[in-house]
């Protein structure tokens, strides 16, 4: 974690403690840019953030923060192979429809990749299906019937994924609700945090 990252939330601190200082980084589904505006100011990144939503988009631009207004399913192809020392998807894999593509992708133009998503094999939500409902919990806060969560996963199902698609896991955090765990976390975790780089530091291109 560095030094300046206090003020960020759990999860978004870790991230920044696994960018070095001066990287080009590239955070897909970037929000209202808090992780990009504070790694170019305490690690003095060099940053372009991709974003869809409109409010997300002028907060971005309040904070200064280079973004680009795209929709993440059109893909990354206005950027070239290995243009971003690190690539960051947050809290954003379980909504998108084409999960091996920009994952590749992520690999394609950045030399690493950093994922964040909820943990499916929490115990409660185990529970709640064993109760006859689907979960409902603080991570993830929708009705079976509202959510933009998609592609749900437990911690082994993402290993698996990365492995069949050459991606080599470098670190992983696990958050219960704000706090990092390492016991359990298959069960315990709320939230998964996962660094990876291709086989040669860089993907190959998606289909």
């Amino acid at each position: 974690m560095t030094r300046h990252a206090a003020s960020l939330r759990p999860d978004l601190a870790r991230i920044a403690g696994w960018i070095a200082d001066g990287s080009r980084v590239l955070d897909l589904g970037c929000g209202d840019g808090t992780l990009l505006a504070h790694l170019r100011d305490a690690q003095q990144a060099s940053i372009v953030g991709v974003e869809i939503s409109d409010q997300h988009v002028i907060e971005c631009a309040r904070k200064g923060v280079n973004v680009i207004q795209q929709n993440l399913e059109d893909g990354l192809a206005l950027f070239e192979d290995g243009r971003f020392d690190t690539v960051v998807l947050s809290q954003t894999l379980q909504a998108v429809h084409n999960t091996e593509r920009i994952l590749l992708e992520m690999a394609r133009v950045g030399r690493e990749g950093i994922v964040s998503f909820p943990n499916f094999g929490h115990w409660t939500h185990g529970l709640s299906i064993l109760r006859g409902h689907m979960p409902v919990t603080g991570q993830m806060p929708y009705q079976w019937y509202n959510t933009p969560n998609i592609h749900l996963c437990t911690l082994k199902d993402f290993e698996a994924l990365a492995a069949k698609l050459g991606l080599r896991i470098l670190a992983r955090a696990t958050f219960a609700d704000a706090h990092e765990i390492s016991w359990l976390p298959g069960w315990r975790s709320t939230l998964a945090v996962y660094r990876f780089a291709s086989p040669a530091g860089r993907g190959t291109k998606a289909a």
